[in-house]
């Protein structure tokens, strides 16, 4: 066993104590904490700042008078698009100290945390590219004699980013970049369960001088979260997380119609047609199953195979489960790592429970691995002889467990991937790329991929049904921060003529 130093080395945060609003560190309205337990020893690694109701406000305030009476959304994209790429450098000068807290927080291992992290500032490179080529303004014709119709697209306001625990880096950047190029400021609600990359983020805006409001950083739980999403001074809320906690967000926004943009659960299917071998599909699915320990919204963990080839998928797959390397997130020899929180243990525990009572077949996992006694570990588990009707087949698990479904025929199978509430993604497992296409079409999922777990942020990421509303990534992920207004002129105004 080989443990990396960094798995003992301090936090790399310099005020965890402090909240960052309106461009500097600020000591909290009382001196609650947070404890951020390492998920692989359950002892605390790092205390941060609890946000109370007085913060929270105070945050909000700050974006609101940036927005407001600031500069920020007075400068040209162009100039935007310059400090995009100043937090992209420092992001990526910092992707060290990200990698170093992510295990700790979920369980990432760390050689793909450090991996994952290297390119932490690429977003927002992606998007100050991204100043020199949208369409924040273009020529309409209007209707009427005379008269010239002109778009812009202006920034929504002051947006409130909640960010979940499995990926925050991730998501402050598919959410921060593309709201700041527009011109809007941020309030960043970090996650109580991983706070540390936003820590890092607001370092890296203190460090190239923002001006001040147009990053906010606080960490709170869901009370105080909440008056975020309720505050008449926030425009819109962009939020990542479970489809129960985007109900109650959706609800909220929606009695004050304010702006929303929500990327919820997942429970996506892997649709194994029949020309596609078993072993060969196990050999795909089994690595990205096992991936962030299985904390992945758009994870394939439903597994809708021909009746037929049901009994070999269960055995592959069962055998590639039992042979995945299970420990510390630190150890270079680890396949996976702990699951994030004890809670979250809990919960896969008893909707494996309800598996076997429902009546699947246990074919590999189930409990904690044998070896470790301490962290919050789970077994890689494998059900077979699934019903779609069972939770373990219509709730979404959020760790390594995969249910595996018989299907009659291929409409069967197309039927059994849309029978779910959820329609984040799926994957079509065929040698025949029409076959594919065709089944991809009628798949209800925002992201269909090919023979293996596929997503493409730089496609636009999101879902159907209750996986969410809007898009994240490529332009798809730029027009939730902007508002649409059509100006019609009696004539043409000298910056378009000239």
């Amino acid at each position: 066993m080989t443990i990396s130093p960094i798995a003992t080395a301090r936090p790399p945060v310099a005020n965890p104590d402090r909240l960052f609003i309106g461009g500097e560190w600020v000591k909290a309205s009382t001196g609650a904490k947070i404890d951020v337990i390492s998920a692989a020893t359950e002892e605390v690694y790092l205390q941060v700042a609890e946000a109370q109701p007085a913060d929270m406000e105070r945050a909000i305030a700050a974006a609101r008078r940036a927005f407001d009476h600031g500069p920020w959304p007075r400068l040209s994209h162009a100039e935007r698009g310059n400090w995009l790429r100043k937090l992209a450098a420092g992001l990526t000068e910092r992707g060290g100290d990200i990698a170093a807290m992510w295990p700790h927080e979920m369980g990432i291992l760390y050689k793909a945390a450090a991996a994952m992290s290297a390119g932490a500032g690429a977003t927002f490179n992606y998007y100050a590219d991204m100043a020199e080529t949208f369409p924040f303004e273009e020529p309409r014709k209007a209707a009427g004699e005379g008269l010239f119709g002109l778009v812009v697209r202006e920034p929504v306001g002051v947006v409130g980013a909640i960010i979940p625990w499995n990926a925050p880096v991730s998501m402050i950047s598919w959410k921060v970049a593309p709201a700041l190029l527009a011109g809007c400021t941020v309030v960043i609600k970090a996650s109580p369960e991983a706070p540390g990359a936003a820590y890092v983020f607001a370092e890296v805006a203190e460090a190239i001088g923002m001006p001040a409001g147009v990053v906010n950083v606080v960490t709170a739980d869901r009370e105080v979260s909440e008056l975020l999403v309720r505050s008449p001074l926030v425009d819109k809320i962009s939020f990542t997380g479970s489809t129960a906690a985007g109900r109650r967000i959706a609800s909220i926004c929606g009695e004050r119609i304010a702006r929303v943009t929500l990327e919820l659960g997942g429970k996506s299917a892997a649709v194994i047609l029949d020309d596609y071998d078993p072993e060969l599909a196990a050999a795909k699915i089994a690595g990205p199953a096992c991936a962030l320990t299985g904390q992945i919204c758009s994870s394939l963990t439903r597994i809708v195979v021909p009746r037929s080839r049901h009994d070999a998928l269960v055995e592959a797959l069962a055998a590639r489960f039992k042979a995945v390397r299970i420990g510390n997130p630190f150890d270079d020899e680890s396949e996976i790592g702990p699951i994030a929180v004890e809670r979250q243990r809990t919960r896969i525990e008893g909707l494996i429970a309800s598996g076997v009572a429902e009546g699947a077949t246990l074919a590999a996992g189930g409990g904690r691995p044998s070896h470790l006694n301490r962290g919050f570990y789970v077994e890689p588990t494998v059900f077979g002889n699934v019903e779609n009707s069972m939770r373990i087949a219509q709730e979404e698990i959020f760790g390594p467990v995969l249910s595996i479904i018989p299907a009659e025929d291929e409409a069967d199978a197309i039927a059994i991937a849309n029978d779910t509430i959820y329609g984040l993604n799926n994957s079509v497992f065929t040698h025949d790329a029409d076959r594919a296409y065709a089944v991809a079409r009628q798949l209800r999922s925002g992201t269909v991929g090919h023979n293996s777990f596929r997503t493409d942020f730089g496609m636009g990421f999101g879902g159907f049904k209750q996986s969410g509303i809007g898009r994240e990534g490529n332009i798809e992920g730029l027009y939730p921060y902007l508002e649409h207004k059509s100006v019609i002129l009696e004539g043409v105004p000298s910056h378009v003529t000239g």
